[in-house]
């Protein structure tokens, strides 16, 4: 099975530290920024199934990040983390591409965790969804293509 591959975007050292250790202690393979700029340079350079984005980074807001990304890297999973939660930017996350929102600090480490394999496997099986409907296309150009020879 192949390692899953996130990117966590935090410029707090301590609670970056954290969710890297958590992450690959779970088998993933991790990498961190702590800028957007670092963040948008790694994942140009790089394949990451997911991204745990903060919601305030130094260089930027986590949400203008997330339009670059969803931009960039349409298929990555982007999870916006806060430790400000408010209805406000629970929307401007959901509506600039976040696919999910955690708040700081995880209580639930299982819950979290849970979250983000959640993600991962509706990720997996839309790729899986576009994989078959590409095999469908090629298949009926083929049968067209035979039918035009006959």
């Amino acid at each position: 099975m192949e390692k899953k591959r996130i990117l966590i975007i935090e410029d707090d050292k301590v609670v970056l530290g954290n969710f890297r250790d958590i992450l690959e202690l779970e088998g993933y393979s991790v990498d961190t920024a702590e800028s957007g700029k670092e963040a948008i340079d790694k994942s140009n350079a790089n394949f990451y199934n997911l991204a745990l984005i903060d919601i305030r980074l130094p260089d930027m807001e986590g949400t203008k990040l997330l339009t670059t990304m969803r931009d960039t890297v349409p298929r990555m999973v982007k999870i916006i983390v806060t430790g400000y939660p408010s209805l406000e930017n629970a929307k401007e996350a959901v509506n600039k591409g976040a696919d999910g929102y955690v708040v700081k600090p995880i209580l639930n480490i299982e819950e979290f965790l849970n979250t983000l394999k959640e993600h991962l496997k509706k990720q997996k099986e839309a790729q899986r969804y576009s994989e078959q409907k590409v095999a469908e296309y090629i298949e009926t150009r083929a049968k067209e293509q035979e039918t035009k020879e006959e």
